[in-house]
């Protein structure tokens, strides 16, 4: 029989399940890696992203790829955000960057399936989806079922308002300790135009503002790009860009391709320190809650966004 002093070493708390269950958790102690994280607000907290996550090859032909290797490998390598536009493919949903004829990167169920097992085997992290929605696909109808068919919804948060100031976001710890432990923003239609709108899928730029995107200038230039109201863009959380592209035919609008040559000093800790400080006159001197790289495996994307953090 487990003793009493057994329960008051562990510090365990009430986690609900979807099911109407609840389950015994222990507290969080380490958050996202690091107990210093613990007590810092969610909107307050830099966090290392990959952008078009499911777009990843080892083929350095590959000209659509934005990434070297897989989702899993991501997330270990420490990304606790995942970007990625999606379209419809033959009545499912698929992750394609522009066209599925460039680069299909399969349904998103089962990219979310994947994600989900690293949650399960790592239960104190605190994680962020970020997708992008071109063709605004119902949200309730398209979009919420794959979460639940991954089995994310559970974990998913509800703010207690639909859209949440910048620093009235609860801490990674309070959090972890609810089990509500992934925040998911879509850019377009989770505003209620696409259909009505699902508690846990949030408006991105209602309250996350972002700086241009696709840039092709290393020293990268900040303005507020993407952003709406009702909050003031102080009030927002913000997110930088810092994936550089190439032109490989400069004619015309030309064409875009990410750029794996100059990713290592691309990802530097000085480029994103760098990035982070332009955009830091913009948002009240902070730093940005999300860093936005492509090949995150290579240069020191999360010794940047440590450093961001303080440590």
């Amino acid at each position: 029989m487990l003793s009493l002093r057994f329960f008051s070493v562990l510090l365990l708390s009430l986690a609900s399940l979807s099911n109407g269950l609840y389950i015994l958790r222990q507290r969080a102690t380490v958050c996202n890696g690091r107990a210093e994280l613990c007590a810092r607000p969610y909107g307050n907290t830099t966090f290392l992203a990959a952008h078009n996550s499911f777009a990843f090859s080892s083929n350095p032909l590959a000209l659509a790829r934005t990434q070297a290797v897989d989702v899993t490998s991501q997330l270990k390598i420490g990304a606790r955000m995942l970007q990625g536009q999606a379209h419809m493919k033959d009545g499912k949903l698929h992750f394609c960057h522009t066209s599925c004829a460039l680069f299909d990167g399969g349904l998103v169920v089962d990219y979310l399936k994947t994600v989900k097992a690293f949650l399960d085997a790592n239960p104190y992290e605190v994680f962020t989806f970020v997708f992008t929605n071109p063709e605004r696909l119902s949200i309730p109808d398209v979009w919420k079922p794959q979460f639940d068919a991954a089995g994310i919804t559970p974990l998913a948060f509800v703010p207690p308002s639909r859209t949440m100031k910048r620093n009235e976001w609860p801490s990674l710890a309070e959090l972890l300790n609810a089990n509500k432990r992934v925040i998911v923003f879509i850019d377009e239609g989770a505003d209620g135009s696409a259909g009505s709108i699902v508690d846990f899928i949030l408006p991105q730029f209602q309250m996350i503002w972002e700086d241009p995107f696709s840039p092709t200038d290393s020293k990268f230039p900040c303005s507020i790009q993407r952003s709406s109201g009702p909050l003031s863009n102080d009030d927002h959380m913000h997110l930088i860009n810092h994936n550089l592209n190439r032109n490989i035919l400069p004619i015309g609008d030309g064409v875009l391709v990410s750029d794996p040559i100059n990713a290592p000093k691309t990802n530097s800790v000085a480029s994103i320190v760098a990035h982070s400080n332009n955009c830091a006159p913009l948002s009240l001197g902070r730093a940005p809650n999300f860093v936005i790289a492509d090949y995150i495996n290579m240069g020191q994307p999360m010794q940047a966004v440590d450093r961001l953090n303080g440590f």
